[in-house]
């Protein structure tokens, strides 16, 4: 499996993910990451029909041709594809066509989450999993599981339990540094999952207040983000403990997008990511071992 991070030594990657920038094409986002400074993208070519989302199919043929100029004109990567949802009529062979033209762009992850209803499905989400998986392998994917606090699988145990018990080789573990202070998640428990199954890393920022219901959390991750150092979030204390990986920035936020534009939204985010980590590196072993 290509570790975009052998490309830049010990340097992560930054990646502009598409729910910053909702509104936008796939083609329109690269060529606004490429002007803000990323190195690659992470564009939705599964859409998930949320207000304000661009409305082109992403898979459309001129959309795909447009896609793939806009990554030659850039020289930006794709880092990661979105958004593979496991619900109750959830057919994996669906996500074929993403998977596809993801592995054909040079993409290396997928990103999967449930949104069931049940609590008694385990076996269903493992098996739709695994399949998956099995789908995104001939593509060099990986499929990188995520655990939104408003969604089926809200902490990182119940989305650690699928991925082990599927037991795939290209399987993955998504951190999103929202949903893991949402969730309650002590960021000790990091330690606890396998540095193989950790690919990249979501970032964004919040306040320390957690919201007490559904729609609140909901409103909060999808409109009301805060830059890297704005809010309460221990940045360094969660890269510390996870291997080296690469950061894909996703930081919606509806006020500032009025105020600044996309482009100058974008660009916040990154400065504001850099500034804030940008020379924080992983000491998963060193701490490990004090730990042991």
């Amino acid at each position: 499996m290509l570790n975009s991070r052998s490309e830049h030594g010990d340097q992560p990657l930054y990646s502009l993910a598409h729910l910053t920038l909702i509104g936008c094409t796939p083609p329109e986002l690269v060529y606004i990451a490429a002007r803000a400074g990323y190195d690659a993208v992470s564009p939705r070519f599964i859409p998930m029909n949320v207000p304000g989302e661009f409305s082109q199919s992403p898979i459309d043929k001129s959309q795909v041709q447009a896609t793939r100029t806009a990554l030659e004109t850039t020289g930006l990567k794709v880092l990661d594809i979105e958004l593979a949802r496991i619900t109750e009529d959830c057919d994996p062979r669906s996500f074929a066509p993403a998977l596809e033209l993801g592995g054909n762009l040079g993409a290396e992850r997928m990103i999967m989450s449930a949104w069931t209803n049940s609590r008694d499905d385990r076996n269903f989400l493992v098996d739709v999993y695994a399949e998956t998986c099995d789908l995104a392998a001939p593509y060099g994917l990986t499929v990188d599981l995520e655990f939104p606090s408003f969604s089926r699988l809200r902490t990182l145990d119940e989305a650690l339990d699928i991925v082990r018990a599927a037991d795939r080789p290209n399987a993955g573990i998504l951190v999103d540094t929202l949903y893991l202070h949402l969730s309650r998640v002590d960021i000790g428990e990091l330690l606890h999952v396998p540095p193989e199954l950790l690919h990249f890393l979501h970032i964004s920022d919040c306040l320390p207040g957690i919201a007490d219901t559904r729609e609140g959390m909901i409103q909060l991750a999808r409109d009301a983000r805060l830059y890297p150092g704005e809010g309460w979030i221990d940045f360094t204390g969660i890269i510390e403990r996870i291997p080296p990986v690469d950061y894909s920035i996703e930081l919606p936020n509806q006020s500032r997008l009025a105020e600044l534009g996309f482009e100058e939204h974008a660009r916040r985010c990154l400065n504001h990511a850099k500034k804030t980590f940008g020379s924080v590196r992983s000491k998963r072993r060193e701490i490990s071992q004090i730990a042991a």
